[in-house]
């Protein structure tokens, strides 16, 4: 059984709440309709603020309650004020708003894991060979730190073991070991070391076992690739939408205390609803 076939068996049973701030869109109501006529999720629309909304902003950033008030006038901090109280158990958001803001509205009402300095984002990349793999950070972190690829790499190690049960994480470089040298290798070393995940690793030798071998690093059967920057991670899930045939379900945000999902601007309402329905597989 695929991933996806797991997922959306365990929706049945789970009628997880998904709160969709843009139901203005006609993709997002068109896959709020599918998500019911499935049995995916039950789709909720936006609640009139409360005490615990305001609550819930005051808690984790500190705001003014005042402040909290005005700020729950937005949508998407209100949508995500919801999933912060328990009233849906996700938000999917972004085919009609900015991925900044969408991680804003989320930084302020559901907040980062205490072990989590930065948000960031994942695809689960499902090959026609039957390979499920996660490639993070191709949608959020320019140019990330080594701190913050070791924040990557952790978040994205708990996504895999949610969706696909087990995690080998490999930190990507052009160089595997000591085999090169510059800034960008050493980030990745550094990471390496933060996160305790491997690294760094060429690509073929954190995918092949026979070059793992020859390169003495790993097991060259990693499922979580972490690339070095944005350029690499969203050049690399492209290549292999267009090159393998691999269907990338996401943006999915990572690193927050409760699900959150950045859709594509463009998605179609058939990306909306399998991205919902990962979303939800996080709760």
């Amino acid at each position: 059984m695929s991933i996806m076939q797991k997922i959306l068996k365990n929706a049945l049973l789970t009628n997880a709440r998904v709160v969709l701030p843009e139901l203005s869109d006609p993709r997002v109501k068109a896959a709020a309709d599918r998500l019911i006529k499935d049995e995916i999720a039950e789709p909720i629309a936006l609640l009139a603020p409360d005490a615990d909304m305001v609550g819930a902003l005051v808690q984790i950033r500190g705001l003014k309650e005042n402040i909290a008030k005005r700020m729950l006038a937005k949508p998407l901090i209100r949508a995500a004020a919801m999933v912060a109280t328990g009233r849906a158990d996700a938000m999917v958001a972004g085919a009609d708003s900015p991925t900044k803001r969408v991680i804003e509205a989320a930084s302020l009402a559901i907040g980062l894991r205490n072990d989590i300095r930065t948000p960031s984002s994942f695809f689960l990349m499902l090959f026609p060979d039957g390979r499920e793999m996660i490639f993070a950070d191709c949608a959020v972190n320019v140019a990330p730190s080594a701190q913050e690829l070791a924040g990557i790499a952790k978040a994205s190690a708990v996504s895999a073991k949610a969706l696909l049960g087990v995690c080998e994480v490999a930190l990507l470089s052009f160089s595997t070991g000591t085999s090169g040298a510059g800034n960008s290798v050493d980030a990745v070393k550094e990471a390496s070391e933060l996160s305790g995940f491997l690294g760094p690793l060429q690509a073929d030798a954190a995918l092949n076992s026979t070059i793992a071998e020859k390169k003495g690093l790993g097991k060259g059967s990693a499922n979580v690739l972490i690339f070095p920057d944005l350029n690499a991670g969203n050049i690399a899930y492209k290549l292999v939408q267009e090159l393998a045939g691999a269907q990338a379900i996401g943006p999915i945000l990572q690193g927050f205390r409760k699900p959150v999902c950045d859709l594509s601007r463009g998605a179609t309402v058939h990306d909306i609803v399998a991205a919902t329905a990962v979303t939800l597989a996080l709760a």
